[in-house]
């Protein structure tokens, strides 16, 4: 038997916040999607049972530049960088464009 997991209001309040200022709803998802980012990134290269020296040899930049990656440090990271990484670490890259989940709730209430 499943229990429901209730949200805090504080959890409501944030959700509310979120969907009255579209402007913070795009800082947050933008902020979320680099941490993501960065965490997948260092996930994948301590699978792969690797150090961000030897990741920094693979890819052609110091130690410290990989360090800077994982910690969002990089300003304009290029995809050209984040390809070779993805790839140093026997990933792949996947560049994906979704639509705003803010539009699929308008339609939904809408209907």
């Amino acid at each position: 038997m499943k229990s429901k997991v209730r949200k805090s209001s504080f959890k409501h309040w944030i959700d509310d916040q979120l969907n009255q200022d579209a402007a913070l709803r795009q800082q947050v998802d933008e902020a979320l999607n680099e941490m993501r980012l960065e965490q997948d990134l260092i996930a994948l290269r301590e699978a792969r049972g690797l150090s961000q020296s030897e990741l920094a040899k693979r890819i052609g930049v110091s130690q410290p530049a990989v360090a800077k990656i994982e910690s969002g440090q990089v300003k304009n990271l290029q995809l050209k960088t984040l390809m070779r990484t993805a790839v140093a670490l026997g990933g792949r890259l996947k560049v994906e464009i979704q639509k705003p989940v803010v539009e699929t709730r308008r339609r939904a209430a809408a209907a």
